[in-house]
């Protein structure tokens, strides 16, 4: 980036006065362009230096990176000082310049001081360092900055001691000045690179997505479709699974095939018990319960201090309207605030149906906190709680277990597909804008056919396999229970322990489905409401302008009305009886000036304010629902009054088809019981 810049700063510098033919303004003056280049080559090699050090490379490398460094920092500091230029600079450029400059010197002969101490050259390496040490203090002057270089110089100190005490006693070799030393070979890295053709091989059209209204609309219609679509999809598969694990723990299946003996841990209830362990077990569901209230109690005091503001605003409208009556003549509150109070409902109801899910997940955790506690402490814990029956009955090789154990399988294979199509459901990506923008210039409409047709293209197999999948499950079902009774009936030989045994090992598994469930509807919960928070800020923000707006406006108002009052005709007093005759012979005086016809208030001389009024539409701050985002979320909107979901339709007298509504479906959870649906937030 920095050569790029050094190479554009040279292009400008001999294009620039051809181009405009006059003398150019002094940031584009030649020597101006000059300096911007060298310094920027200057830092362009720093960032070698930099990443050579970094890199560990030879000192002898570092040594030729830092000179041409401090060369290139030189010729700045050469350019950027000339008379022609030099007012044009902060005192803070030129200061870290010469202070950089001074620090690359430094840097030169400390590096190559190393080298001398490689080859032996005591005499050298102590002069360099000497030099060295001198460079770093003018550079640390130079820049204002004490702790310029700092480690490099405290390296520079030590080795300098070291070597210093080494030639007292053993080499006793002379020091040379350092100016008759060798110089320091340079290694130019960064170089000005040429301007290119084009900047970007893919440059941004900035008009890409500038498309007619009508565009806007049927994309904004398609989403929706395309949205029910999908989630309605998923909710089908979701609601399945979960009956059918329902109608799996009832029947303690698969555990029920591998308890075959009644004293051995089934294997899948270790799996179950390790992977509650592995997500944190009972302590990451309290925990993440507890996270609820405070979230929930964050969004109630947001909406209720934007219900405080839309309150507060109109009892004072309301007030300064009974006070000043007709003369009041701005817009009532009660018609500005109509989306606000709307909006402020549906947040409400939203809230309100979240506490009732909150609820419905503190009761679902109190129904299954046993087993999964104990699914927590782990498969040592699960044997020892276990009700052991010695002596049952070996029904493993019974013809209801292997038709069971095939019947297991299947159940594993359409849990599989049901994840590949959800997979499938999710990423599919279908872009109508050119199929719309071809049909309005071709036919001049965008008809809802198109977009039909195009979600039966994409969706209609992915729908036949979801329906196709929920039959299956029915029949499978069926053939489950059925040769789950024979199986029972072969199995159960152990009396009222094996029957202990049996419902425990219903309960954990139960447990198992109740943890996965809650802790990914916890997550999603506390997802949720963070991302309502985010929302109710923005819906705030908006309501705070609002009231400002509104408290501006009013305060001109008053201001107008207290003026024009105090402008009022005053009557003339009546004139004594012994003025009269005076008064008959007095000339006739001439009219008084008549108001104007339209305007309610006295006409004012020429030059001074007429008195304020607001257009038949305030200038307040725009309104704009912010969208939701396009994901599937299993937590559902649960029915408000009259069994009203929200947001299903745009809200009245605030159309914005550019942002796709969404709406989302409610599954029941394992065992009979339904998990709530954190409703989705909805646009402002």
């Amino acid at each position: 980036m920095l050569q790029s810049s050094a190479g554009i700063f040279n292009y400008l510098k001999g294009a620039i006065v051809p181009a405009i033919q006059q003398d150019p303004t002094p940031d584009m003056n030649a020597d101006t362009l000059s300096a911007l280049s060298t310094l920027m080559l200057a830092q362009a090699q720093e960032a070698f230096v930099q990443k050579a050090i970094h890199d560990r490379m030879k000192d002898a490398i570092l040594a030729k990176l830092c000179a041409q460094c401090e060369d290139y920092y030189a010729e700045a500091m050469r350019l950027m000082s000339k008379d022609s230029v030099k007012q044009m600079w902060d005192r803070e450029w030129v200061q870290q310049v010469s202070g950089k400059q001074a620090a690359l010197h430094a840097q030169t002969h400390y590096y190559q001081a190393l080298v001398c101490k490689q080859n032996k050259e005591v005499g050298q390496e102590i002069a360099r360092l000497t030099c060295a040490m001198e460079l770093f203090r003018e550079a640390q002057s130079r820049s204002g900055r004490p702790q310029l270089c700092e480690d490099i110089m405290n390296k520079a100190q030590r080795n300098l001691t070291e070597a210093q005490k080494d030639n007292d006693f053993i080499y006793h070799e002379r020091i040379p000045d350092v100016k008759s030393l060798e110089p320091v070979g340079k290694a130019a890295l960064a170089k000005p690179l040429p301007l290119p053709t084009r900047f970007s091989t893919k440059p941004a059209d900035l008009f890409e997505f500038l498309v007619p209204m009508v565009i806007h609309q049927s994309m904004a219609g398609f989403e929706q479709k395309k949205s029910d679509i999908v989630n309605g999809e998923i909710a089908k598969l979701r609601e399945s699974t979960q009956l059918m694990n329902t109608v799996l723990s009832s029947l303690n299946l698969p555990a029920s095939l591998e308890d075959t003996h009644g004293t051995e841990l089934p294997s899948s209830l270790q799996e179950k018990s390790q992977a509650v362990i592995n997500n944190g077990g009972i302590e990451k569901l309290e925990s993440l319960i507890r996270e609820l209230p405070d979230l929930l109690q964050r969004n109630t005091e947001i909406l209720n201090e934007c219900d405080r503001m839309i309150n507060d605003e109109k009892s004072s409208d309301d007030q300064l309207r009974s006070q000043f009556k007709e003369r009041w003549t701005r817009t009532p509150s009660s018609q500005l605030t109509e989306t606000f109070r709307v909006n402020l409902a549906k947040y409400r109801e939203i809230i309100n149906n979240a506490i009732r899910a909150d609820k419905v997940v503190q009761k679902t955790f109190e129904q299954h906190g046993k087993a999964i506690s104990l699914l927590s402490q782990g498969s040592a814990a699960i044997i020892q709680a276990l009700p052991s029956v010695s002596g049952g009955s070996n029904a493993t090789n019974c013809s209801a277990a292997r038709q069971l154990r095939q019947l297991m399988e299947e159940v594993e294979t359409i849990k599989a597909t049901r994840d590949v199509i959800e997979s499938e459901l999710k990423t599919s990506t279908l872009d109508m804008k050119e199929k719309f923008m071809k049909a309005l210039i071709e036919d001049g409409a965008v008809t809802e056919t198109l977009a039909t047709d195009a979600l039966q293209d994409t969706y209609g197999a992915l729908q036949e396999q979801v329906r196709g999948s929920v039959a299956k499950q029915e029949t499978l079902l069926s053939q489950i229970q059925e040769k789950n009774s024979e199986f029972t009936a072969e199995k159960m030989g152990g009396g009222c322990l094996a029957v202990q045994r049996e419902d425990m090992l219903k309960d954990l598994a139960a447990g198992y489905d109740a943890f996965m469930d809650l802790q990914k509807h916890l997550q999603e919960g506390g997802k949720f409401y963070n991302d309502l928070t985010e929302l109710l800020v923005v819906f705030q923000n908006k309501i705070n302008d609002f009231c400002f707006a509104r408290k501006t406006e009013k305060e001109e108002l008053m201001k107008d009305l207290t003026q024009d009052l105090s402008r009022g005709p005053v009557g003339l007093p009546t004139a004594p009886s012994n003025h009269e005759d005076a008064k008959r012979q007095a000339p006739a005086r001439p009219p008084p000036p008549q108001p104007a016809p339209n305007t309610p208030y006295p006409t004012m001389p020429q030059g001074m304010p007429l008195p304020y009024a607001m257009p038949s539409q305030a200038p307040y701050p725009m309104y704009v629902p912010a969208p939701m985002p396009q994901t599937y979320n299993p937590y559902a909107t649960l029915p408000g009054p009259g069994a009203q979901n929200y947001p299903q339709n745009p809200m009245p007298a605030q159309q914005n088809p550019a942002y796709p509504m969404q709406g989302y479906m409610t599954y029941p959870g394992p065992q009979g019981y339904q998990y709530p649906g954190y409703p989705p937030a909805p646009h402002q």
